[in-house]
């Protein structure tokens, strides 16, 4: 969690209903979020059994519109986001010229001339301040930032479509991964995708602030359990999901983090980044990232030494209980020859050496259903 006084720190439009539900709020990336409301363990339980609903309004929301948003967009980012249909959303990164990562994102294609990117809420100036200065005179696009307008949750876990279909019945069937769109609800403009960051189904929901403390306590009233940042992180974890800022980084690049699916170059575009990272494919990478599960009782976190025969080899970027699995897990950069699946390793846990073995990634993946 970052730090910060109280008093320089911002609120979502939630910040009352995460009080009055009894939300333990904490500083995260310059806001006052909630860590926890019944419990962490609790909340991350409902959102594999059941259903939870998260605040994630300290997302940055970027709009980009114009008959060159897509040239533009596309300079910004590794994939080539001229694949897009309407309606479809992409996971994608924003990276350095030296193609370290500066911010991983999602992009989605509301209209053949408009774009959503949602963006994290440490990078949201920075990532807004880029595209800025990218948007120079002769291309016809503009850059809009919808954060302080609106409300964005996400709705997530298996029980998730059995509220949207009451909410907007005509997303329920038609909704597909990976989707967004735009429907009126009483006259309210609102966004669904069909996206998250649990590694459970679910939508991630954008609209007018007002009306999404309408649409929070909505949930909440008919029995959706609110969860805090403390669930979406062991839930995330568990998924293998990357936490900019732990586990990728100016000093990652997607190739070492196993992101090479989001980097495009048969298009021909030069996204910043692009000729570095086509050094780093041709090269080859020093480190991968991978999954470790303790093979004793002990807690690994974030920070803690990796060892191989006594020798110090990394440090995990995140590290956790998982409540799902029973058992420690954690991620690090290791070195290609110990991230193979069997791979046996020490973990330092306060002076202790917490047996681990490297794992396949994810650690969980949620049962397939349509």
């Amino acid at each position: 969690m970052s730090g910060g006084q109280a008093s320089t720190l911002r609120r979502t439009a939630l910040y009352e209903q995460h009080i009055a539900l009894g939300g333990r709020m904490v500083p995260f990336a310059g806001w006052e979020m909630p860590v926890q409301y019944k419990g962490i363990v609790e909340e991350h339980h409902a959102v594999r059994q059941r259903v939870g609903l998260f605040d994630v309004s300290h997302m940055g929301r970027l709009e980009l519109t114009g008959p060159d948003a897509a040239s533009f967009l596309r300079g910004l980012v590794t994939y080539d986001i001229a694949r897009l249909e309407v309606g479809k959303g992409h996971y994608a990164l924003v990276c350095q010229e030296d193609g370290g990562i500066l911010d991983d994102v999602y992009v989605f294609r509301l209209a053949d001339e408009r774009f959503l990117m949602v963006v994290n809420s440490a990078n949201a100036d920075r990532i807004g301040d880029r595209a800025r200065q990218h948007l120079h005179s002769s291309l016809r696009a503009a850059v809009d930032d919808r954060q302080a307008q609106t409300v964005m949750m996400a709705l997530q876990g298996p029980d998730a479509h059995r509220y949207l279909a009451r909410l907007a019945p005509s997303l329920a069937d038609g909704l597909g991964r990976q989707r967004g769109t735009e429907v009126s609800l009483a006259g309210v403009t609102v966004f669904f995708s069909r996206t998250g960051y649990t590694g459970e189904d679910g939508v991630e929901i954008i609209l007018p602030s007002a009306a999404g403390v309408i649409l929070w306590k909505w949930f909440v009233e008919h029995g959706v359990q609110p969860c805090g940042l403390g669930a979406r992180d062991s839930l995330r974890l568990e998924a293998a999901l990357p936490l900019y800022g732990n586990d990728i980084d100016t000093t990652t690049n997607p190739f070492e983090a196993g992101l090479s699916w989001v980097v495009t170059f048969d298009d021909g575009a030069d996204f910043v980044g692009r000729e570095a990272l086509l050094r780093v494919r041709e090269a080859g990478v020093q480190r991968h990232l991978a999954c470790l599960e303790a093979q004793e009782r002990g807690v690994m976190r974030a920070g803690c030494s990796v060892l191989h025969s006594g020798r110090r080899v990394s440090e995990l970027t995140s590290g956790g209980f998982s409540p799902t699995l029973g058992v420690s897990i954690g991620m690090a950069y290791l070195p290609p020859e110990l991230a193979s699946v069997g791979a046996e390793l020490d973990v330092d846990v306060r002076g202790r050496l917490l047996p681990a073995q490297v794992v396949q990634r994810p650690f969980y993946k949620r049962p397939t259903t349509a």
